[in-house]
């Protein structure tokens, strides 16, 4: 196609192959910049402290009661996705269930590398399977209602902190926005059994793991959310249409 140049589509010149293949590769340059910067982030990421976890927490899944180093199921390194899901509510938090679209079948893949990822709650189990059933999901999700895991690792807040707005949460005392927060947090485990917390993400640290995002980000809307956030995003069976 011959262009002069004029024409604008959307805020976008539409030029020639030629020159639509200089901008991009010149815009790769960027990309690969990027990349190696993310290398060297995940390299020191891996090199941070660790924490020993001396307190007992008692899981109920699929399995029954389970303590944590049992959820590392004979492996050495445990991923756990904090899924809001507070015990007074009938289903999980749209946004966690969208991420939690993707767990399904990853499971197979980590593990090949010693790594078992799970989904914990505060909700009671019986919550939990309920909605896991209504949603599809086959990936391991235990309650962990009865414990302090949910306040230790900072993604459950009292009634008294979520009404003064002031609680520990993304390593800040800030306002929490929820009585139950999304994150992830890692643990190792060594060869006598101990577990050690290795690394927690929260809020935006979450967004590298949100794939339907870095998919949005390739379309030419991008996110398309006018710095709203999220507004749009509803469980996969209550879009319609």
């Amino acid at each position: 196609m011959k262009n002069d140049g004029n024409v604008v589509i959307k805020g976008h010149p539409v030029v020639s192959r030629e020159e639509w293949l200089s901008a991009r590769t010149a815009f790769l340059t960027k990309e690969k910049e990027f990349t190696r910067l993310g290398d060297e982030l995940s390299r020191q990421r891996r090199e941070l402290p660790w924490v020993a976890v001396d307190k007992e927490y008692i899981f109920d899944g699929p399995g029954g009661k389970q303590t944590l180093p049992v959820l590392f199921d004979g492996r050495s390194q445990l991923i756990v996705y904090h899924f809001m899901f507070d015990p007074r509510s009938e289903a999980g938090c749209p946004h966690c269930s969208l991420r939690a679209d993707g767990f399904n079948g990853i499971g197979v893949h980590l593990k090949q590398r010693d790594v078992t990822m799970i989904v914990v709650s505060r909700a009671p189990y019986s919550k939990l399977a309920a909605y896991q059933k209504r949603m599809g999901w086959n990936f391991k999700w235990v309650s962990s209602y009865d414990t302090d895991f949910n306040f230790d690792y900072h993604v459950s807040f009292t009634p008294e902190e979520f009404a003064g707005k002031r609680a520990f949460y993304n390593f800040a005392i800030q306002d929490p926005k929820a009585p139950e927060r999304e994150g992830h947090s890692v643990f190792y485990k060594d060869e006598n059994g101990a577990v050690f917390h290795t690394y927690s993400c929260y809020d935006r640290g979450n967004d590298k793991l949100n794939i339907h995002y870095h998919y949005l980000d390739l379309a030419p809307k991008g996110r398309d959310e006018g710095g709203r956030g999220p507004f749009w995003v509803r469980r996969h069976d209550e879009y319609g249409g």
